[in-house]
């Protein structure tokens, strides 16, 4: 018998095997067959069990045979699909408990999570795995891919791996530098395509996609990419799930903070490098990382994150493909793949500076805690939320946590100024925003600043409010008001309140 795969077939590249009956003159093969046991047939038939390897690739393969010896040519038994086998042992995707298989690799309806970290919606998802013609549309989509038109049967062999295949259906799901399938869109200009909140399942994405040539589709914002990589994954046979992490920091230059300007006004510049979007969804896959590890250190769940990350120099680029949670977790930032990048979007600084007329900066603030609020996932076998922030971080203000950061900081090397071991003096002045009313779309907000004097001295505070709108990806929008009050506060004077409701309609003033 002779098994095939891709277009240049070959036994050096696991892509093409010759076994056979009897399996003792076939032992070097890595495909195997034998005669099934118990089965009664008619005269001249037979039933085979035929075994693939644990790493095999994985894709559609003709199987013909040969029932003699002078045969020169075998007859065609047809095609077979081959995925990866999460029930099996040696695969490298083998995940233990059957009810997590039955979660993350056979369930096609699920949740995604959205809105802030204090306010956390849901909405229903149908992935469609199992969709008669969505096999044959994700491999049509690692068939298309830049590695596999550049050097076919090196990509076609290179299949037996989770890490590659999942790196390329990350590279995939968004259309940048490929004829991939979203194309992402966040200015709300949505002309020639659909609004990203129009999808509530990713078969009418693929399929689409499919229909138009490998064209885009318009349009997709995080949490469509995930879920669409989420289905992808689950038909080729990795277990997946869809991850939400609120209070996402977006560190595009690698230096675990996340770098906030504004003008001694109070204006925030429209454009910044950094960002923290009020939520961001990736994926997690299942695998081993043998990459990583000679052991299991890093095995299990990967965080993988199709959403195209926009630098202000107009380049483009998609990080975590995958980075080792556990790796995440223990600050190993200098292990691929952009292990740093997910780092920081879960336990980054955010640090505030002034910029003065003169172009200087003066840092005015760290916050060290915000960044990366309630982790959520769907619970197996429900429809509850279940909390992971623990899988990626220590809890904030622990020794613990204060290592691994400090750890992370020496391995990417960071100096020690932006060093989130270094703390700031405390301010003379502390002040903070609290919401009295759960913020309703196209109702006002009521809203509390509250102020403490730290020090021996009477303070004359001038306090410039300036409100911005902004983009649930962190981008500053429209300006609401701004205005501008004076108030005294006594020597360790704390909790000096004053109150203001912001309205898209109407000026406002303190009360």
């Amino acid at each position: 018998m002779c098994i095939k795969n891709g277009p240049k077939p070959s036994e050096a590249l696991g892509t093409r095997s010759v076994f056979g009956l009897p399996e003792g003159r076939w032992k070097r093969s890595s495909w195997k067959v034998k005669v099934h046991q118990g089965s009664v047939l008619p005269a001249g038939s037979i039933t085979l069990d035929i075994t693939s390897p644990a790493d095999a690739p994985v894709g559609e393969y003709s199987l013909s045979v040969k029932t003699s010896a002078t045969a020169s040519v075998g007859s065609s038994l047809g095609k077979l699909l081959l995925l990866f086998n999460p029930w099996c042992q040696e695969d490298s995707v083998h995940l233990p408990e059957e009810e997590e298989r039955q979660e993350y690799v056979m369930r096609e309806q699920g949740l995604v999570y959205k809105g802030s970290d204090k306010y956390i919606s849901s909405m229903a998802w149908n992935f469609g795995q199992f969709e008669d013609d969505i096999v044959d549309i994700c491999l049509k989509l690692l068939d298309v891919n830049p590695k596999c038109l550049s050097d076919p049967a090196k990509d076609f062999s290179a299949r037996c791996n989770p890490i590659y295949v999942s790196r390329v259906v990350s590279a995939m799901i968004n259309a940048n530098d490929d004829r991939g399938v979203l194309m992402g869109r966040w200015d709300g200009q949505y002309d020639g395509g659909m609004s990203p909140t129009h999808w509530n399942g990713s078969v009418e994405v693929l399929r689409r996609w499919l229909k138009y040539g490998g064209n885009p589709v318009k349009y997709g914002q995080c949490w469509v990419f995930a879920a669409v990589m989420c289905t992808v994954l689950r038909c080729l046979g990795i277990p997946c799930r869809v991850v939400t992490n609120f209070q996402s920091a977006h560190d595009t230059d690698k230096n675990l903070t996340i770098d906030n300007f504004f003008s001694d006004y109070g204006v925030r510049p429209k454009k910044s490098l950094d960002s923290v979007w009020n939520y961001h969804v990736w994926v997690e896959a299942w695998m081993t990382r043998p990459d990583l590890s000679a052991g299991s250190l890093y095995d299990g769940w990967q965080a993988v994150d199709p959403t195209p990350q926009e630098k202000s120099t107009g380049t483009v680029f998609t990080a975590a493909d995958p980075a080792p949670v556990k790796a995440i977790l223990q600050g190993h930032v200098d292990l691929k793949y952009d292990v740093p990048f997910v780092f920081a979007e879960v336990n980054a600084d955010r640090v505030t500076w002034m910029v003065f007329a003169d172009g200087s900066k003066k840092k005015i603030f760290t916050d060290s805690v915000s960044v990366g609020q309630n982790i959520s996932t769907k619970a197996v076998g429900s429809d509850k939320r279940v909390d992971i922030t623990a899988n990626y971080k220590h809890a904030e203000g622990t020794e613990k946590e204060r290592d691994v950061y400090n750890q992370a900081v020496k391995r990417v090397n960071i100096s020690e100024e932006n060093s989130k071991g270094i703390h700031d003096d405390k301010p003379g002045v502390s002040m903070k925003i609290v919401e009295l009313t759960k913020p309703i779309s196209g109702k006002d907000i009521d809203l509390k600043l509250v102020l403490n004097n730290n020090d021996n001295v009477t303070r004359t505070l001038v306090i410039n409010v300036n409100v911005q709108a902004m983009r649930y990806n962190g981008i500053p929008s429209s300006q609401i008001q701004t205005e501008l009050k004076e108030q005294k506060l006594l020597p360790n004077q704390g909790r000096v309140k004053m109150f203001q409701t912001l309205s898209m309609s109407r000026p406002t003033m303190f009360k």
